[in-house]
């Protein structure tokens, strides 16, 4: 689209998440007039550390706010996986892109309030549920619980795994549950029992868990993360020490030793659940993108670097089609085929008979194991 074309557009961004908050920013610097709905009264999130791949770390770079994320994270050479009790199955470099090698380590909060804090102020109105959304065609018009409407040359679906974007216009079926729970916290580094050497992300596997453990040293923190099969689908669960301790038999004695040492009141407890792939992300006005597009399972890593790409993605397309109808379609057939194959690939999981790959369809033909993949 024309340059002042877009400068008239007036874009609605349902949610103020990862993706959210990186579609606002990116479509701001096209010029678009652009304002973030977030159904929280205030900013903050709860949880434990992801990482940023290079290729996110490449968007932030191109839309000038590298240094706000690497500021609040710590850089990571390399992926580990091993062993319940610590025997190395597999080491692999992060998949680059462009000059980017390294995957930033940042706690969920951070990485929010980074984003949020680099959009112009007023851009997001907080308390704003979003109740209904009737799509007109060439526009959109929202009406929030708090009472208030708004209208919309264009409307960014990015709330969520229970979006109700999605479900109102695209795709009424509910997320699916994974026969998972996670149990998350971040400790600090002192009670980490010497496992916090250095900025690299190992994972344990063992009898159907895996223990996830991503170090924080900017904050001098860890992040600890257990995923276990378990059979009850309530979203928020609760669980004994006992049972937790129970998940990690036979593991590791410091990470046993680091669950025994748990305050639970301190653990986040959540069923692990996705969606199926939605068939279409998209209407003239409304598009999907993130989670409510594509909500996956976290055993790649994937779902926030998705949201972001997605971000990056949609604007791309806003520059270079020729109207929102078409910029919509191009982001989808840009970005579905991929986020398919994440989906795909997260629900396989990962067992110690399975790995054969840290990274399948996530690094170029070109790109040669590390030296460290071969020791």
């Amino acid at each position: 689209m024309k340059a002042e074309d877009i400068k008239n557009l007036k874009i609605a961004v349902i949610g103020a998440g990862y993706g959210g908050a990186a579609a606002a920013k990116a479509l701001s610097l096209l010029g678009a007039d652009v304002t973030v709905y977030e159904q929280a009264p205030r900013m903050g999130e709860v949880g434990a550390g992801i990482g940023l791949r290079p290729a996110t770390m490449a968007r932030f770079r191109q839309w000038g706010i590298f240094d706000a994320i690497a500021n609040v994270s710590s850089a990571s050479d390399y992926f580990e996986i091993l062993t319940a009790t610590g025997e190395p199955i597999m080491k692999d470099t992060w998949p680059e892109f462009g000059d980017e090698k390294h995957t930033y380590l940042i706690h969920r909060r951070d990485f929010i309030e980074a984003l949020v804090g680099v959009l112009p102020e007023g851009m997001v109105q907080l308390g704003h549920r979003l109740e209904t959304i009737e799509d007109k065609g060439s526009r959109a018009v929202l009406t929030f619980t708090n009472g208030t409407t708004a209208e919309a040359d264009l409307v960014v679906g990015a709330d969520g795994i229970k979006s109700t974007v999605r479900e109102q216009l695209f795709n009424d079926k509910g997320p699916v549950f994974s026969g998972e729970h996670a149990y998350r916290v971040v400790i600090s580094a002192d009670d980490a029992h010497g496992m916090v050497t250095d900025d690299n992300l190992r994972m344990y596997i063992g009898k159907g868990t895996k223990v996830y453990l991503l170090p924080l040293r900017h904050r001098n923190q860890m992040s600890f993360d257990i995923t276990a099969l378990n059979p009850d689908s309530t979203w928020s669960p609760a669980i004994t020490k006992d049972e937790l301790l129970k998940t990690v038999e036979g593991f590791d004695e410091r990470i046993v030793a680091i669950a025994r040492g748990l305050d639970m009141d301190t653990v986040n407890i959540r069923a692990v659940y996705d969606i199926d792939p939605v068939e279409n992300w998209h209407t003239d006005s409304v598009v999907l993108m993130g989670d409510a597009a594509h909500s996956m399972l976290h055993h790649q890593g994937q779902g926030a670097n998705s949201a972001i790409e997605d971000a990056g993605a949609l604007a791309d397309a806003l520059a270079q089609a020729g109207s929102v109808k078409e910029a919509l379609a191009l982001f989808q057939a840009t970005r579905k085929p991929v986020t398919d194959e994440l989906q795909r690939i997260s629900r396989q999981g990962w067992s110690e008979e399975e790995v054969n790959d840290v990274f399948p369809g996530q690094k170029p033909a070109s790109q040669q194991p590390a030296e460290a993949a071969k020791a």
